[in-house]
């Protein structure tokens, strides 16, 4: 069990985080279909970089893992000794900088881990512990060992999920579609 998990919102005013089915159902392998029902999601620490933007932000997260390849690591990694990259395109910088979202702190005891990328899910109602502002989000990745970097379009990383890197995608049905 992850010693925290959080959940990232723009919204300041949550008082209950109550099960709820996502807004865009998802095609998922049979036995995970209850993934697109009511739930609560939660992020642990290690991996709650992938939220720390707006919510509507499409963005792809990178990270080494145990078996990248060299290859892999300087194709995407490069000289850059940090844990993470996190890609934005162009067009989501203004708001990345203006933006505010709020940290929730929820409390681990009903959540079960999805072992996907540090995701969790509850199905009973949840009272977050603390709330934390987060402003300045490019300054807040970096304090989380996040290289952030801002492209024209998401599209060019296309190939990134034929690497032996684990990445994630965001929100990608929002990004400009250029090759």
């Amino acid at each position: 069990m992850s010693n925290r998990l959080f959940h990232f919102s723009d919204d300041s005013t949550i008082e209950l985080f109550r099960p709820r089915s996502v807004r865009v159902s998802v095609e998922r392998p049979k036995g995970l279909d209850r993934l697109n029902g009511p739930l609560v999601w939660a992020i642990d620490e290690w991996h709650q970089p992938m939220y720390i933007f707006p919510r509507e932000c499409p963005r792809i997260l990178l990270w080494r893992k145990k078996n990248t390849t060299d290859r892999d690591a300087e194709k995407y990694f490069g000289s850059s000794t940090f844990r993470m990259l996190a890609y934005i395109e162009k067009g989501w910088e203004a708001m990345l900088k203006e933006a505010i979202v709020y940290r929730y702190e929820l409390p681990c005891h009903t959540f079960t881990s999805l072992d996907d990328a540090g995701m969790w899910v509850s199905d009973e109602t949840v009272h977050p512990i603390e709330k934390l502002a987060y402003s300045d989000l490019p300054r807040c990745l970096l304090e989380d060992d996040v290289e952030l970097r801002v492209i024209p379009s998401l599209s060019v990383l296309r190939d990134a999920w034929d690497s032996s890197l684990h990445v994630s995608g965001i929100r990608l049905r929002n990004a400009n579609q250029r090759s």
